[in-house]
């Protein structure tokens, strides 16, 4: 399979997605919106991925968006894979009609997250994850929800059988790609929080342990072995 990335600024990369689809022999190419690159034809990829990005779609939207947001629309209608996380997430919410706005706190570092009941993600009842984000979504109507952290009472959803799936949650992290975050903390920072919220971590809080990153590999792992299943043949 040929897998497309959609980047929306330098440090925000694929981190492990690029890796996993390596090790399981799957091709990929990565837009760099940022950049000014335009978007990939629709037949040049056989499934999507929609990466995070430094702002939030309720500010001045990149010229750039417009065109995203109608590739995006275009792969919904489709039979093709397609998958979103943090912003990438919301852009796939607002898509399928679901409201995104900010909510009542951002979240920075390691969260657990409790899988819903009804939640058709492979994943165990409660698990660690990696956060970053300060606007929420709501469920667009008939996906079904991955779970909630104390923050957040939606951290993702699945859509169409699992074809389509929104994590705002980022199992994809590495250690260097946090390191990446911290270095341009001050473009990401939500201007609403301070160091004393309770659901903001420091970057020494969060890199301590090199083996929660390790730990989020064998669940990535089933997200993706699951969202593959729905990939075309080329």
């Amino acid at each position: 399979m040929h897998i497309y990335f959609l980047q929306h600024a330098d440090f925000l990369g694929p981190a492990r997605f690029a890796d996993w689809l390596t090790g399981m022999g799957h091709s990929h190419n990565t837009c760099h919106l940022y950049a000014d690159e335009a978007p990939p034809g629709f037949d040049n990829f056989d499934a999507l991925i929609v990466l995070d990005a430094p702002f939030g779609l309720h500010e001045a939207p990149p010229d750039w968006l417009k065109r995203e947001r109608k590739l995006i629309a275009r792969v919904l209608k489709s039979g093709k894979p397609l998958l979103g996380v943090g912003v990438g997430a919301q852009l796939i919410a607002e898509a399928l009609g679901a409201i995104v706005s900010p909510g009542t706190y951002a979240e920075r570092g390691w969260q657990r997250i409790t899988l819903a009941d009804d939640s058709p993600f492979d994943l165990p009842e409660q698990f660690e994850a990696f956060l970053w984000h300060r606007d929420i979504f709501g469920l667009p109507e008939d996906a079904l929800p991955l779970g909630a952290s104390a923050a957040s009472p939606l951290q993702g959803f699945a859509w169409d059988g699992g074809r389509v799936l929104a994590l705002q949650c980022h199992l994809e992290a590495t250690a260097d790609a946090v390191e990446a975050r911290y270095a341009h903390a001050d473009t990401l920072d939500d201007p609403r929080s301070t160091a004393r919220d309770t659901y903001l971590q420091s970057r020494e809080a969060v890199l301590e342990n090199p083996r929660r990153f390790d730990r989020l590999a064998p669940l990535l792992d089933r997200v993706m072995v699951d969202w593959m299943r729905h990939a075309r043949t080329p």
